[in-house]
């Protein structure tokens, strides 16, 4: 599957706590690298969220943002009955001894203990961030696919245009010998020494071996056919495109250099200007 490695995706759930929210921004990298931002209180989750994130994802710089938000802590908030009844004892035991002693309500309420937060279960905060996390990566790998699509349907394209280009070249070949040999002819001939019975099919074979490209015209189109077949494949294959835009510019790059002719050094050049052009995008490719 063709994925690019440049998407942004969100999404949110209803957390014991308030709202949880997660966004993913991505673009391209070498490997995987996470980048978390997570509240204070989610951080004992971060080897589980990189967990997740690396079971959906092979390559890509991520960014991953987690907010909590809509937080109302009053609501969570207990009285310590028992506490609070002992202190009301001890206060009638020393009513006696400190008869003008009064003792307010919100000063009983900040004696340490008596108000405490209720206990979040840290289970089911987890459950809530792992669920906004998953959306968040469906929404995410779907908008990869998609780019990838077009991605992939680029470079189908050239690889298109790369084919027409070899088969050019190969039907030019048989014309490029015969001028090759026409232009030894024409030295040979203005010599004026004696040439040697059989020079000039010696310097021709010299010549011809020289400028002999089927070897990297066989390898171009075999180069061509991997290439569509990694694009059908159901995995990441950014890397193995990597790989095999290496091997199609040596192949243009020797295709240049044993020119002898117009048309295939043109061919040459336009061959390395589209092999440019897909391996900037394989750089997208996850």
């Amino acid at each position: 599957m063709t994925r690019s490695m440049t998407a942004y995706a969100s999404a949110e759930t209803a957390g014991p706590t308030g709202t949880l929210s997660c966004e993913l921004r991505t673009v391209n990298h070498r490997y995987l690298e996470l980048s978390p931002r997570l509240p204070d209180d989610l951080r004992n989750s971060e080897s589980a969220l990189r967990e997740r994130v690396a079971a959906k994802l092979s390559r890509g710089k991520v960014d991953l943002t987690v907010r909590l938000r809509g937080e109302t802590r009053s609501e969570t908030l207990d009285v310590d009955d028992a506490l609070l009844g002992r202190l009301a004892e001890l206060a009638r035991t020393l009513e006696g001894r400190f008869p003008t002693m009064q003792v307010q309500f919100t000063e009983l309420l900040r004696f340490p203990g008596v108000m405490r937060q209720a206990d979040v279960d840290p289970e089911a905060v987890q459950a809530a961030l792992f669920e906004a996390l998953d959306h968040a990566l469906d929404a995410l790998t779907a908008t990869r696919e998609r780019e990838g699509a077009k991605l992939a349907q680029l470079l189908r394209e050239r690889l298109d245009a790369i084919e027409r280009i070899v088969a050019d070249v190969r039907g030019w070949m048989p014309q490029i010998r015969e001028g090759l040999r026409a232009r030894l002819e024409t030295r040979l001939a203005d010599l004026k020494q004696p040439v040697e019975p059989g020079r000039l099919e010696q310097e021709l074979v010299l010549q011809v071996t020289r400028i002999d490209v089927d070897e990297e015209l066989d390898r171009l189109a075999t180069h061509i056919a991997e290439a569509r077949r990694v694009l059908g494949l159901k995995e990441p294959i950014g890397r193995r495109l990597d790989f095999l835009m290496q091997e199609f510019n040596r192949e243009a790059n020797t295709l240049g250099s044993k020119s002898i002719d117009s048309r295939s050094t043109n061919a040459a050049v336009e061959l390395k200007v589209l092999i440019e052009q897909m391996r900037e995008q394989v750089q997208n490719i996850e």
